[in-house]
């Protein structure tokens, strides 16, 4: 299914990642992440990042099973139902000019003008869930979650994060004994 969306890491003011063309959407994605953070990557971030976002020179066709190497086979079945395919690339790509294709990126800048359903943020807490179409930003998904967790696809179930408001305090100046035994001069009779 050719639901597009882009893995990234974070930035200091938001985020840059990778086109990915196919299976974009959180219950077929997610899965595979978690997976791959928690055998694959033994949960080296880093090195996960460098895989799925730096890693690439054009974009991703579509993430692979090849992403669960080292899971317990009950953890693949589940997630696969037993079939196998490899991660592939964009690299084949060819261009109306026939010049080389260009990398694909996707940041927190560019992403809502790129098509992209979908984006997974790669932060050090887990994953940030966007629906592109619905929201700049997403919640995050512990990477301790199992992975065999069922993902909504709607975006209604991936709301932006609600700011936390801040608080503030009203101080009211104290009384003094002065201006309290000295009360003010009426100027209405009161009835």
């Amino acid at each position: 299914m050719s639901t597009r969306s882009f893995i990234a890491r974070p930035t200091t003011s938001g985020y840059d990642g990778i086109y990915v063309q196919l299976d974009g959407q959180p219950s077929a994605k997610l899965p595979l992440l978690l997976a791959a953070f928690q055998y694959r990557f033994e949960g080296d971030l880093e090195a996960m990042a460098q895989h799925l976002v730096d890693g690439v020179a054009v974009g991703w066709d579509e993430l692979g099973t090849d992403l669960l190497a080292g899971a317990p086979a009950q953890v693949v079945t589940a997630l696969t139902g037993g079939e196998q395919w490899p991660s592939r690339t964009l690299d084949h790509l060819i261009t109306p000019d026939g010049s080389p294709p260009v990398r694909m990126t996707v940041t927190d800048r560019t992403a809502a003008d790129q098509d992209v359903q979908w984006g997974y943020v790669l932060r050090s807490e887990g994953i940030e869930v966007i629906s592109v179409p619905h929201a700049d930003a997403g919640p995050v998904i512990g990477w301790d979650t199992d992975p065999r967790t069922r993902f909504s696809d709607h975006p209604a179930h991936w709301p932006a994060p609600t700011p936390t408001p801040l608080t503030t305090s009203t101080r009211t100046a104290p009384r003094t004994a002065r201006a309290a035994a000295s009360p003010r001069p009426r100027t209405a009779a009161r009835r």
